[in-house]
């Protein structure tokens, strides 16, 4: 009995000091980490790199300095770390197979951080699905929606589709349409427009704004206002813009036969 218990004592010891001294190890160096990572992220903005880039390569030095630590706290455990990265390696194929989709994910990253798309904070169209974009990470693209919802998409995913980045260009251009009845004073609805959006400063000069028909609908005229603005004042001057001219048109007694369309961005 002596016996068994001075084994079990030693193993204990043995064995369970070198566990704790592992998970010491591993939690020490996920801490370093994470400290070194933010070093090198603080680094990389201070020198003006690309925020993309920078979330992506952060992500790259992260994932490479923990297997770094796991190997270490392996090799602590007494388990011999060349030979299980000869067995990983024989491995390789079957595990490159199972995880084919992951792996794909990774160079897709690394495509998307090459050729840079769209960057941190560009509104764009992915996948059929609108945002901003918050993240790029080893293995998706993280958006943000207008009503704060977070959309995770796989790089693969990205890589393989058509993505349309709406912050690209400085200025975008707005279309309106309103319609107003065939009986109205069709002069007085166009110099109403003219000027209305003359006097929106946000609304661009050049190029130069448009009011014309663009349509004799069966029940309607259709008039379509045309301006560029910068990309931060679409929304705005949109709603600014129709509101004023439901307000106008009433004061001017100028029928609206339907609500206006949709304004549509360019």
């Amino acid at each position: 009995m002596d016996l068994s218990w001075t084994v079990v004592v030693n193993f204990v010891t043995l064995y369970g000091v070198k566990v704790l001294a592992s998970l010491l190890i591993f939690w020490v160096g996920k801490k370093i980490a994470s400290l070194l990572t933010a070093i090198v992220v603080k680094g990389m903005r201070k020198s003006k790199i690309d925020e993309t880039v920078t979330s992506f390569f952060s992500n790259v030095v992260y994932f490479g300095l923990l297997v770094v630590i796991i190997l270490a706290a392996l090799s602590n455990l007494g388990i011999n770390t060349t030979s299980f990265l000869a067995v990983l390696g024989t491995a390789g194929l079957a595990i490159g197979l199972a995880l084919q989709g992951t792996l794909s994910n990774v160079g897709a990253g690394i495509l998307l951080v090459f050729f840079r798309p769209f960057k941190i904070g560009h509104s764009v169209q992915i996948a059929g699905e609108n945002g901003t974009v918050e993240e790029l990470n080893l293995f998706s693209v993280v958006l943000k929606t207008a009503d704060n919802k977070q959309i995770i998409i796989p790089n693969s995913a990205v890589i393989g589709k058509n993505i349309t980045n709406f912050s690209a260009k400085p200025t975008s251009r707005i279309d309106l349409v309103f319609n107003i009845g065939y009986e109205d004073d069709l002069r007085l609805a166009k110099e109403t427009l003219q000027s209305l959006i003359e006097a929106e400063d946000k609304v661009l000069k050049e190029p130069v704004p448009l009011v014309a028909v663009s349509e004799l609908a069966q029940t309607c005229v259709k008039l379509t206002v045309r301006f560029w603005v910068q990309n931060e004042d679409a929304a705005s001057v949109s709603f600014s813009l129709i509101e004023k001219v439901k307000l106008t048109f009433d004061e001017k007694k100028i029928s609206i036969p339907h609500p206006p369309l949709n304004p549509q961005t360019y």
